[in-house]
Parts: structure tokens; sequence; C-alpha cells
């Protein structure tokens, strides 16, 4: 597929999760997590095609640190609350703080990356939004834990899809 249609599949993609976040959403675990897994497994797969050099594993072990870690941060803004006897969250002025200082620093990281020798196809856009919303997910997931309500089942529109 081509680049720029991943590239805009990723980003409505990434457009919905937050709107949706925005004005609240039940906690749905496989929504939490199979979104992240699901781009990682797209940005991954078209790592195995590369010839990844020494430098680009550094560098993409560095940014892939950061996003995790940046995920688990914005997780920590995300407002967690019971509703109807299920987990649900929405994100709150700090999250889109959160997301701002990442992109910032995503792309900074990426910039000194391919200043000093990383493979631009070494760091593809699937796998670094992933990896950061996989650092959201296992942030959220632990603070759901604290909280003992139990996550959302999947709606009746998903039961019916199966």
């Amino acid at each position: 597929m081509n680049g720029w249609v991943i590239a805009a599949l990723v980003g409505v993609g990434v457009v919905v999760v937050i709107v949706r976040r925005l004005r609240g959403e039940p906690v749905v675990a496989r929504e939490v997590f199979g979104t992240p897994l699901i781009l990682i497994v797209i940005g991954g797969s078209s790592l195995v095609k590369q010839q990844l050099t020494g430098v680009d594993v550094l560098w993409l072990a560095a940014g892939s640190a950061a996003g995790i870690g940046f995920g688990a941060i914005r997780a920590r803004t995300t407002k967690l609350f019971e509703r109807d006897g299920v987990l649900w969250q929405r994100y709150t002025g700090w999250t889109f703080a959160v997301w701002a200082v990442s992109l910032a620093a995503n792309f900074g990281i990426g910039a000194l990356a391919v200043a000093n020798g990383m493979h631009e196809q070494a760091r593809p856009m699937p796998l670094s939004i992933g990896l950061s919303l996989l650092g959201e997910a296992l942030m959220l997931a632990w603070r759901a834990k604290d909280t003992g309500v139990p996550y959302a089942p999947p709606s009746r529109r998903e039961l019916v899809r199966r």
C-alpha cells in the first residue's frame, strides 16, 4: 500500500481516537490495546523490509522509549471515572499539552536521528504512534486496576460484526 495512503489512514484513525476520548468514552480493553498493536504490526512490517544499520537500531530504540514514555505520561493526565458501572476515560487539557510536547519531541528525535545517520525509512510513523499509544494503554491499565471498576464490554455494534 502507498505510504501516503497508510499515513492518511493512520492520521484519520488517530483523530477519531482523540475526538472520542475528548468527549469521554467507555474503556474497552480491545480498543485500548487493539489500536496500538495494529499500528505496531503495520510499522514493524515495514521495518522487516529494511536493512537496518546499528545507527538505525540505536535511534529506533531511543525513539521507541520516548514514545512509550510520553504515552505513559499522557495516560496519567487522562481522567478515569465510573459511569453505568464501568470505567470511562476522558482526555483533559493536560493530555493535549502532553500530545503537543510528545509530537515536538518525536519530530526533534527524528531530525536528530536523520542528521546523525539514521535512514528516514527506519522511522515508520505507524510504529511511532503505536508505541506511544501502547505506553498510554499500559499506564491506563495500571491506573484502571487501582480503581477496581471493570472495563466496559465491547459495544453491541462490535459484537454484531463478529
